[in-house]
C-alpha cells in the first residue's frame, strides 16, 4: 500500500506547505462522496463548487490526508497544500497506480469530431497487428475481454479512473493503449500524467467555446496533446515520438508550429504523406487507395461518409508511419472493425425506409452526416436534432443552418435542455432555420418532446427515405433541469418504428416533455 510520501517522491509541480507523511493511502477521490477510509482528499477549487468546503465531508467519510491548494489549519489529517490540485490530482493518481502508462505506449486522440471513430479504427489495427492492446473512449474501456461503461455523459474520465483502467491494463499484459482525449479532459489536466508516445487530431473545429471561450483557447487546450510529447519519459518498451496531424484541417498550420519532434500528416492533399486517392463512397461503406512513404494500399471500410476516409487515414498513419505497423496488415484491422455504437447506426425493423442514429452534435459533425446520408439514398433525407441548454450559443444558429441547407426536412427538438428555456433555445434553431430560407410547417418543424419528434420523421418517410436522429448517439440519458432521464436514441427509434409498423417492441422512454407535447 502506497503512502502519501510515496505519491509525492517525484511529484513534478511546487508544494506550497505541508510535509508529506508517511501515511499509508487505499486510495484517491476528488469526489467527498467517493472517499472511502484510508483515502487521500483532493480538494479543487473552481467550477461549480469548491472542493476545500467538502474536507469535513471527506475526513468524515475516512479521509487520512488532504491535499488541496487553499490554505487550511488545524486538520486532524496531514495537509499538502499546492499550486493546482487539478494537475496535483493526474500526478498523484498516476503515482498512486504506480505510474502506469511508463510500461505501455501510449497513442492519445483528439479532435472536435470523429475521436471515437478513429480511437476505434486504430484499437483494431494494433489487434490484427498482433498487438496486446487497450482503449480509452468516451464510450467504453476495453481491457482484454472485459468491456467497461464509462458513463452516461462523458467526456475524458476523471485521473483516478483513468489511471485505474491504465493499472488494469498493464496487469492484464496489454503493452499498448489508444486514449481518446477531449478538450475538457486536457483543460482540466485529467491526462497529464498518461505520458502519450504519439498523438493524433481528427479536426478542431467549432464546439465547446461556452466553456474555452474563443477558438483559440479551444485549439490550444487539444495543443496540448502535441506538446506532452516533449514531457514523455524514454521507456523501457521503446520512444516512438510522433505527431499525427490532418493536412486537410484549418488547425494544420498551428499544430505543426508547436507540435515537437517528428510529424506525419494525412488527407486528401496532395501534399499530404499519407493520402487517400480513387475515393469510392458507397450506402455499404467506402473504398479507397491508401498512398504513403514505400506504400500504395487498397482499404475498405463498413463505414460509410467522406469523413470516415479521414479517420481511417489519421488510424492508419499513427499505425503505419509511428508503430511500423504493415500497411497491408493496417488495411485488415480497418475492414475488421465494426460500426461504433450511435455512429451512423442503421436501425431496421423492416420498414420501407432507412433510419439512423448518429452522434453529430456540433455544425460540422452535422454538415458530414448529412452528407454521408445523402450517399446512402436516392430519397429525402429528414433530419431530427436539438441543441444543449447551458452550452455554445452560437452552435444552435448554426447546426439549423447547417440543416437548413443540406437536409430536405428538419424537425427541431430537444437535446439537454438542462436548466434553459427549452422553447428559448427552439427559438434560436428556428431563426437560424429561418435565415437560410427554411419555411416553418413546410420544411422545418419544431417538435419540442425527442420521441415524438422521431414519431414526426417516421410519419413524414415516404418509401427510400433515409431519416436521422442527430446528437446524441450512444448517450444514455437527457438533462431536463437538474435531473437525468434515461433516454436513448436507439431505443426510442426502435419503439417508434414498431409502433408504426404494428409489430411488438420497445417502450418509448420517458421525458417530462411528454407530459406537455
Amino acid at each position: 500500500m502506497p503512502t502519501l510520501s510515496d505519491l509525492f517522491a517525484e511529484f513534478p509541480l511546487k508544494i506550497i506547505s505541508g510535509q508529506p507523511a508517511d501515511v499509508p493511502l487505499a486510495g484517491v477521490a476528488s469526489d467527498s462522496r467517493k472517499v472511502q477510509p484510508g483515502c487521500l482528499f483532493v480538494a479543487m477549487a473552481g467550477g461549480a463548487f469548491d472542493g476545500h468546503r467538502f474536507i469535513p465531508d471527506a475526513l468524515e467519510n475516512g479521509a487520512v490526508a488532504v491535499v488541496g491548494e487553499r490554505p487550511q489549519t488545524d486538520l486532524p489529517v496531514p495537509y499538502v497544500q499546492v499550486e493546482n490540485s487539478r494537475r496535483a490530482l493526474a500526478y498523484l493518481a498516476a503515482a498512486f497506480y504506480g505510474c502506469p502508462a511508463r510500461k505501455l505506449t501510449m497513442i492519445g486522440v483528439t479532435g472536435t469530431d470523429g475521436k471515437t471513430t478513429t480511437s476505434n479504427i486504430l484499437y483494431h489495427i494494433l489487434l490484427a497487428a498482433g498487438f496486446k492492446a487497450g482503449l480509452i473512449s468516451t464510450v467504453n474501456a476495453v481491457i482484454g475481454g472485459e468491456t467497461i461503461d464509462t458513463g452516461f455523459h462523458v467526456t475524458t474520465p476523471d485521473p483516478p479512473d483513468v489511471q485505474r483502467y491504465l493499472a488494469k491494463m498493464v496487469d492484464a499484459g496489454l503493452t499498448h493503449v489508444v486514449l481518446e482525449t477531449t478538450s475538457h479532459g486536457w483543460a482540466q489536466h485529467r491526462v497529464d500524467a498518461c505520458e502519450f508516445d504519439i498523438g493524433v487530431v481528427t479536426n478542431i473545429t467549432h464546439e465547446h467555446l461556452d466553456y474555452h471561450g474563443s477558438y483559440e483557447a479551444y485549439r490550444a487546450a487539444k495543443a496540448r496533446l502535441f506538446t506532452s510529447l516533449a514531457e514523455t519519459r524514454d521507456k523501457p518498451s521503446g520512444n516512438p515520438r510522433l505527431a499525427v496531424l490532418n493536412r486537410d484541417d484549418a488547425s494544420y498550420d498551428h499544430l505543426s508550429r508547436i507540435a515537437p519532434g517528428p510529424q506525419a500528416c494525412y488527407g486528401l492533399d496532395a501534399a499530404a504523406d499519407v493520402r487517400a486517392a480513387d475515393v469510392v463512397y458507397s450506402p455499404r461503406g467506402i473504398h479507397f487507395t491508401a498512398l504513403g512513404p514505400g506504400f500504395s494500399i487498397p482499404v475498405t471500410s463498413p463505414l460509410v461518409g467522406a469523413y470516415n476516409v479521414s479517420n481511417c487515414l489519421a488510424a492508419l498513419t499513427a499505425a503505419v508511419v509511428g508503430l511500423d505497423v504493415d500497411p497491408e496488415t493496417a488495411a485488415r484491422g480497418i475492414a475488421a472493425m465494426p460500426g461504433i455504437p450511435g455512429r451512423m447506426e442503421r436501425i431496421d425493423l423492416g420498414q420501407a425506409f432507412t433510419a439512423i442514429v448518429d452522434f453529430a452534435h456540433t455544425p460540422n459533425a452535422l454538415r458530414v452526416a448529412i452528407q454521408a446520408a445523402r450517399e446512402m439514398t436516392e430519397g429525402r433525407v429528414i433530419v431530427a436534432f436539438g441543441s444543449a441548454g447551458l452550452r455554445d450559443r452560437e452552435k444552435r444558429r448554426m447546426m439549423a443552418e447547417v440543416s437548413a441547407e443540406l437536409a430536405d426536412l428538419t424537425v427541431l427538438t430537444a437535446e439537454d435542455p438542462r436548466t434553459e428555456s427549452l422553447d428559448g433555445i427552439l427559438d434560436e434553431m428556428a431563426a437560424g432555420a429561418t435565415s437560410k430560407g427554411g419555411v416553418e410547417g413546410q420544411t422545418f418543424w419544431r417538435v419540442p418532446d425527442r420521441g415524438e419528434a422521431i414519431r414526426f420523421m417516421i410519419q413524414l418517410a415516404r418509401p427510400g427515405d433515409l431519416i436521422m436522429a442527430c446528437g446524441k448517439g450512444h448517450e444514455q440519458s437527457m438533462c431536463f433541469g437538474e435531473t437525468e432521464y434515461p433516454w436513448d436514441d436507439r431505443t426510442a427509434m426502435r419503439a417508434a418504428l414498431a409502433e408504426h409498423l404494428g409489430i411488438a417492441g420497445e417502450r418509448m422512454p420517458y421525458l417530462p416533455t411528454q407530459e406537455t407535447k
